[in-house]
């Protein structure tokens, strides 16, 4: 068994001199996490190695040569580059996915090319996988892939890391090609985000776009269960502790504190893009200065900005806005011996970052969105004296970690130049305060912390599959139920009805039998040996004009109500319900606030459904519902449970684990019950260990198998029905 990393770029850095190639491996955050997993045994790393190469003869050469560095290349011609890379991954997912959709271009060669090139990057890893291979596939240019591989081969291990923002779901469906990137994302067993708000924008556009049911933070898709998963990614932090002492740093840290000896540095260091708020914060840097001249002479903005598609128009017109701006701060502010922003276009080595990182008394990292942003990390993991201030937007990833940073709103321009007065007075005493603990948070939560708790949630994901097919009722099970059923003597079966015989519909009353199932019924009702039972949360009387005029029990209202074939019914004893008088206003508030919700009243409950209300709405009203009753309904030794689209109030006595009862009445050598949310648990849970029980949907429970849907039910039973 091996790993293999698959991500758009390999990190590897190739230059061409003349006909020599020159092999430097890079020293980004990912590839030095990840270092530990691809150089390991059999493990490699698979991806684009940066340049265009036609010649053959090159290629073969390029792949021997990286063979010894664990790397495997996948080659893209220009027009690739051009249409899968610049166009749809960072002209339509990029500006989509970082909140900038007028930046979007939505071109029908750019999904062809995206799709093409995931294509060859999935025979490019059919190439070298082999049963047993755990796929770790990273980020946005890469989220068909997954689907990809499971179409061809259902079994592997295959995770995915988005490291940029997910939008919600109002910006994600703006892409035409929505439900085509949603599915094929589901094709990975683990997904991961930075942050919980991204893995909850992920399920909220996966639920309302797909027609797909999640419970938690799992997905039910194609018979599989898929885990979204937060993992804020880390550093190496103990690298950049390192660096503050190698000697090239320390040379790099004696020249700038002798360039700024008088000045307190603020430090900003980026990416040229749209969504660093590179303009907001030189915007606030010049306030600073006209608002406190106290300040000129003494305080100067050190900006790296490194080169990006600077030949997109967008990109080229920010880098003139840059330009510009720069240049007027500096012409209005500069003395002889002072100039306000040194800015500098153009990328740094590792070695003077660090200085930079020493040296600076504050850093400014003020995305507009940002995935994690490690630049705030490594800033914090270099200020081994525990000073220096930083300054960080909330829209990144990394203000859930580093909460003692002064977190600003990046869009706030007066708030950004207030939080730069805090910074350059903030006592040493409360700069060790915040400074500590974002230390310990970063030195903790490394890079290879978060590949450790990736991989182990990973196994525990394919374990948790593993146990949920073992019960799903496929051609072995379906056997061995059928022979057991011919084998007995005496049968008796349970069957819930919403959600196991019948499938749910927006309006409960239009849920009535059909044809089809009476049939069903009938035909297993017509063997003496089989004694069949409904059980159900439906109103008695509603059941009894489905179902009273055949010979079967029912069981109604969760246990409330009992009756056998030709038989009156019988109520369950002790059971009152003056306590409605108190509730029914609590639940009719909600229905006035929540439009498409009802109340339906049985003898011994209530029940607030939410079946027709707005994807979103009705779970966070639900949610609301059960915080307001949970202290009501403890008082007056009332159950409160969460069905499916439904919240019910009922008597403590009130539940399906009644059905122990019915087990009193013969012998029975075969019990089959069939159910489908959480009140059929209580049924399961009751009965004895030999007995069949089928949980309907794919939920973890107290249940031997499970079904998919009703479909599947009906089938099973006709089946049985068959055998008899």
């Amino acid at each position: 068994m091996k790993t293999i990393i698959v991500s758009n770029r390999l990190p590897v850095k190739i230059t061409e001199n003349g006909d020599q190639l020159a092999f430097k491996q890079s020293e980004g955050g990912l590839a030095t996490g990840l270092g530990s997993i691809y150089r390991q045994g059999d493990n490699m790393w698979l991806g684009w190695p940066g340049l265009e190469v036609t010649s053959t003869e090159k290629q073969d050469e390029i792949k021997d040569k990286l063979k010894d560095l664990s790397l495997f290349p996948v080659f893209l011609t220009q027009d690739e580059i051009n249409l899968y890379y610049e166009g749809f991954s960072n002209e339509t997912l990029w500006p989509i996915f970082h909140y900038h959709p007028t930046y979007a271009h939505y071109e029908q060669s750019y999904w062809d090319s995206y799709l093409a090139v995931n294509h060859k990057f999935k025979e490019a890893i059919f190439k070298v996988a082999e049963a047993g291979d755990i796929i770790w596939i990273h980020d946005y240019q890469l989220l068909l892939l997954a689907g990809l591989i499971r179409a061809e081969k259902p079994d592997i291990t295959i995770g995915f890391f988005l490291h940029i923002p997910f939008p919600s779901y109002e910006l994600f469906r703006l892409i035409p090609w929505r439900a085509e990137l949603l599915e094929n994302m589901l094709g990975a067993d683990l997904i991961g985000f930075h942050t919980f708000d991204d893995a909850r924008h992920f399920i909220s556009s996966t639920t309302r776009i797909l027609p797909v049911h999640a419970t938690a933070n799992q997905i039910n898709y194609n018979d599989r269960q898929i885990v979204v998963e937060a993992f804020p990614m880390g550093i190496d932090a103990e690298k950049f502790e390192t660096l503050t002492v190698n000697p090239v740093v320390l040379n790099n840290v004696a020249l700038l504190k002798e360039s700024f000896q008088d000045f307190k540095m603020i430090l900003s260091i980026d990416r040229l893009d749209y969504s660093k708020g590179i303009l907001q914060r030189l915007q606030a840097f010049d306030i600073l200065l006209q608002k406190n001249p106290e300040y000129i002479d003494h305080v100067v903005m050190y900006m790296i900005v490194v080169p990006s598609r600077d030949t997109v128009p967008q990109y080229k017109e920010l880098r003139d806005e840059i330009d510009k701006l720069v240049g007027n701060i500096n012409a209005r502010y500069r003395t002889l011996n002072w100039i306000p922003v040194h800015y500098y276009y153009r990328s740094f080595e590792i070695e003077m970052l660090s200085a930079l990182y020493h040296v600076a008394e504050v850093c400014l990292v003020t995305p507009m969105r940002d995935g994690m942003n490690l630049v705030s990390k490594e800033y914090v993991a270099s200020r081994t004296a525990n000073t220096g201030v930083l300054i960080l937007s909330e829209m990144a990833g990394a203000a859930k970690e580093l909460i003692d940073a002064v977190i600003v709103n990046p869009n706030n321009v007066g708030e950004l130049y207030r939080s730069m007065i805090e910074a350059l007075s903030m006592p040493i005493e409360e700069q060790n305060r915040r400074m500590i603990p974002m230390r310990e948070v970063v030195a903790k939560f490394n890079v290879r912390h978060w590949v450790k708790i990736y991989m182990n949630q990973l196994k525990e994901v394919k374990e948790l599959q593993a146990s949920m097919q073992a019960k799903h009722v496929g051609p072995l099970t379906l056997t061995y139920l059928e022979d057991e059923y011919k084998k007995a003597s005496q049968r008796l079966i349970f069957l819930d009805y919403d959600g196991t015989l019948v499938g749910f519909k927006t309006n409960i009353n239009q849920a009535f039998p059909d044809d089809d199932l009476y049939e069903i019924l009938n035909e297993l009702i017509a063997d003496p040996l089989n004694h069949v039972a409904i059980v159900s949360g439906r109103n008695h009387d509603t059941l009894e004009d489905w179902f009273g005029h055949m010979q079967i029990d029912i069981i109604a209202e969760h246990g409330a109500w009992q009756k056998y074939a030709n038989e009156d019914w019988t109520k369950l004893p002790g059971l009152n319900d003056q306590w409605k008088q108190d509730l029914m206003p609590v639940l009719e508030m909600y229905v006035d606030r929540t439009p498409g919700s009802f109340i339906e009243e049985k003898s011994f409950s209530l029940v607030w459904h939410y079946r027709k209300v707005e994807e979103g709405l009705g779970e966070l009203r639900a949610n609301e519902l059960m915080n307001n009753l949970r202290f009501l309904t403890d008082d007056k030794n009332l159950q409160m449970m969460a069905g499916n689209k439904v919240i019910e109030i009922k008597n403590y006595e009130v539940n399906k684990g009644k059905v122990i009862s019915w087990l009193d009445k013969y012998k029975y050598d075969y019990i089959l019950a069939l159910g489908d949310d959480q009140t059929d648990e209580d049924m399961f849970k009751v009965l004895p260990a030999e007995a069949y029980t089928i949980k309907i949907g794919s939920n973890i429970s107290a249940a031997r198998f499970y079904l998919q849907d009703y479909k599947e039910v009906r089938k099973f039973l006709r089946t049985l029905a068959a055998k008899s």
